[in-house]
């Protein structure tokens, strides 16, 4: 059944494990729910993940680095909706805490590059059309504070450099978009408690809230900007 146009809809990448649940789980709950679509290269936990979160959540098999899954991602969203009012790209991968940037294995760095920057560019191409046909669409980077240029350091190396791209991406494509009235921003969930994270962070549903809190209100910011918390982050 067809979402009605007043409902918006909501795409979120890495939708089956980690921040990406949690993203889902509070944009479908609320006094203003969304539909959102749980996209995730696991069928089983996307599939998952949406039963539990009820009638507005369907499950999506995606494979963000696939140029032939996302564009069946595109026609199964367009085929259910006819538009999206906001992509998620969520979907992240090596977090290399403690290598060393002078013997990384660059197998890694590419890997990184790879998912953290060119799958998000390649899914905000293909569903640009989506997102026109969609009611206050945005674009949203989960990002990185290790991505700040100003901040950064030896840490990570893989990760952050990926992050500065993703960063640079939001930018590139909060001018691109501008004449189509679709909003892109980078929202870093700062350290939180996932898999990749780590134990020390703060709960995934703290670090959730930023995300969400630009998925509903993605005009509350210039678009091209780089949040944490409803915050500015430096470049």
């Amino acid at each position: 059944m067809s979402a009605p146009h007043d409902d918006r809809v909501v795409l979120v990448t890495g939708g089956g494990r980690g921040l990406g649940p949690e993203i889902a789980r509070q944009l479908v709950s609320g006094d203003a729910p969304h539909t959102v679509v749980v996209a995730a290269r696991d069928a089983q936990a996307a599939a998952a993940v949406a039963k539990e979160l009820g009638d507005r959540a369907w499950p999506l098999t995606l494979d963000v680095t696939d140029p032939e899954s996302v564009q069946a991602a595109v026609e199964a969203v367009d085929r259910r909706h006819g538009h999206l009012d906001a992509l998620v790209n969520n979907a992240a991968v090596n977090f290399d805490a403690g290598a060393d940037p002078v013997t990384e294995d660059l197998e890694i760095v590419d890997g990184a590059w790879r998912t953290n920057v060119l799958a998000p560019w390649r899914l905000t191409q293909a569903f640009a059309p989506l997102l026109r046909a969609g009611r206050e669409p945005v674009v949203v980077n989960v990002t990185s504070g290790l991505g700040s240029l100003r901040r950064m350091g030896a840490t990570s190396p893989a990760y952050s450099v990926s992050k500065a791209g993703i960063n640079a991406l939001t930018r590139v494509f909060a001018d691109a978009l501008t004449r189509d009235g679709i909003a892109v921003h980078a929202v870093s969930p700062g350290w939180t408690a996932t898999d990749m994270g780590g134990s020390g962070g703060r709960p995934v549903s703290e670090g959730a809230v930023g995300i969400v809190d630009v998925v509903r209100s993605p005009g509350s910011w210039p678009s091209g900007s780089f949040l944490q918390d409803g915050e500015h982050v430096p470049w």
